[in-house]
């Protein structure tokens, strides 16, 4: 007897660190893009979309971690034996495109977009390997006008999603200056290993917040070893090195000007330290013109942005508000958005300097905090309006009234399951449908349709004592003439226009 052969089954499985999402998240989430993107356009910025991969070599290798294969990216290899990538960010891809049309844009050139991106990183919590970003760029500006315009831009994106001042705040900094501190501890830019030392250090920093001052002193030292195992291989500085860093990252104050005084000090005659200090001072005075203060943009020395491509001015968006950590503890809900000024990423392709700045938010870590707030509520998003299958012989006749119902500008749909009265309404509340439409033999004959309110139902459900009450009237339906249907539907939704 010959054996039977299983047949193979592929598990079910989400891939590790990525994540699926249902429709009301991301109507909300493209709600939110679009209210971004209005601001962005209010600025003269122009949309803009690029493939998803990449030739490898055009990334370029600028990515934070690089503790993965592939330095941080996914790859493979084309037929013609070239290698692609996934981009990782929405920056280089940009470059790429100036490049190649170079003369034909106009300069500066302002672009916005938004999209997925992937990093081939160790996923963790809140840490996906997919996610999604919306930025905006100006290529071909020098002057540091439209790093503060970015800043400001920013600010606006954040209010005009009704994220109040006083629940954010911009930290800025400027590169140029840490750059002058490693010079006057002795890290010299003409060293064979300043580069890569250099950028240990910018990596070190970068995880101030998640690591804390110990976490960060011994990645600038020998290297440290995480929760994991893994170890990470450190700058190697002295500790006297490391204590003139770490001063550094503490010398900010509310105050944008006392910041670049003090940070003067730690430069000394470094002249690209006093060359970011000047840059500073430059965005501060444009700043205040446009009337952002020390309520809403700060100067933060421990913030310098963890890809390799920033070579001035940068920043993040810190959400100020509070939330509640996987350990119970309260914490500030961190950073939303980022941005900074690249001045050499061009460079790559072109072989001069082409100027550059441009700005970030990560929309999912954005739309958490939107949600904390209360500003959108994905579990509230209102469903179609549900058209009952009571005759399965007519349903030509239901499809029609779907149509007129969708031709008025109404979401609508119609049952397509084979389920009873109780199934469809149990799908239509499943649906998160606002109301549900009935024509059976009795309603056709009278003429008219019944229109039941699924929302005050469950409300109604949960006053009602017993059985009397409940067969004593229904509030939540009405019957309309069928011709008044789109009228009588339209008068039950607007009760919860707006909820």
């Amino acid at each position: 007897m010959t054996k039977k052969q299983k047949t193979f089954r592929p598990k079910a499985r989400l891939a590790r660190g990525l994540r699926d999402e249902r429709g009301a998240q991301i109507a909300a989430e493209r709600k939110m893009l679009e209210t971004i993107g209005t601001v962005f356009e209010r600025y003269g910025f122009e949309l803009l979309n690029t493939p998803a991969f990449e030739y490898a070599d055009a990334l370029g290798k600028f990515l934070p971690d690089q503790d993965r294969p592939n330095e941080g990216v996914f790859s493979f290899q084309d037929d013609d034996e070239q290698w692609l990538s996934l981009r990782y960010d929405l920056t280089a891809p940009l470059a790429r495109f100036v490049a190649e049309n170079y003369d034909a844009l106009p300069k500066p050139f302002r672009r916005y977009q938004w999209g997925s991106v992937w990093r081939n990183e160790k996923p963790g919590p809140g840490r996906y390997r997919e996610f999604m970003q919306i930025d905006a760029d100006t290529v071909g500006a020098a002057n540091m006008a439209s790093d503060a315009e970015m800043i400001a831009m920013m600010a606006e994106c954040m209010e005009v999603l009704g994220i109040a001042r006083g629940n954010y705040l911009i930290h800025v900094n400027d590169r140029k200056i840490l750059d002058g501190v490693l010079e006057t501890v002795g890290m010299s830019a003409g060293d064979s290993e300043f580069e890569k030392r250099r950028l240990v250090v910018l990596r070190a920093i970068d995880k101030l917040d998640r690591l804390g001052p110990d976490g960060v002193e011994l990645l600038l030292g020998k290297g440290r070893r995480d929760e994991s195992g893994d170890f990470t291989e450190g700058a190697g500085l002295s500790s006297e090195q490391i204590d003139a860093v770490m001063a550094f990252t503490r010398s900010g104050t509310v105050d944008r000007q006392k910041v670049c005084d003090r940070l003067a000090q730690s430069v000394g005659e470094s002249r690209i330290g006093l060359q970011g200090i000047d840059e500073l001072r430059r965005i501060d005075a444009y700043l205040t013109a446009l009337g952002l203060n020390s309520d809403r943009v700060i100067f933060d020395p421990s913030v310098v942005r963890g890809l390799g491509y920033y070579t001035g001015p940068v920043w993040e968006v810190e959400l100020t508000i509070e939330t509640q950590g996987e350990d119970g503890r309260m914490t500030r809900f961190g950073s939303v958005g980022s941005g900074g000024r690249y001045d050499n990423l061009i460079k790559m392709f072109k072989g001069v300097e082409v100027p550059a700045t441009g700005c970030s938010f990560g929309v999912s870590r954005l739309y958490a905090a939107l949600e904390h707030l209360g500003q959108v509520r994905a579990d509230e998003q209102k469903g179609p309006v549900v058209v009952l299958v009571m005759d399965s012989e007519r349903l030509a006749d239901y499809q029609v009234m779907v149509k007129e119902l969708r031709d008025g500008g109404i979401r609508a749909e119609m049952y397509m399951g084979a389920g009873g009265m109780k199934a469809q309404l149990k799908y239509a509340d499943k649906r998160r449908a606002t109301l549900a439409v009935i024509e059976g033999a009795d309603e056709r004959g009278r003429g008219e349709v019944t229109l039941k309110d699924l929302k005050l139902g469950a409300q109604k459900a949960t006053e009602i004592s017993d059985n009397v009450e409940w067969r004593s009237g229904d509030a939540a339906q009405t019957s309309v003439p069928r011709a008044k249907l789109i009228d009588g539907v339209k008068q039950i939704l607007a009760r919860y226009d707006g909820a």
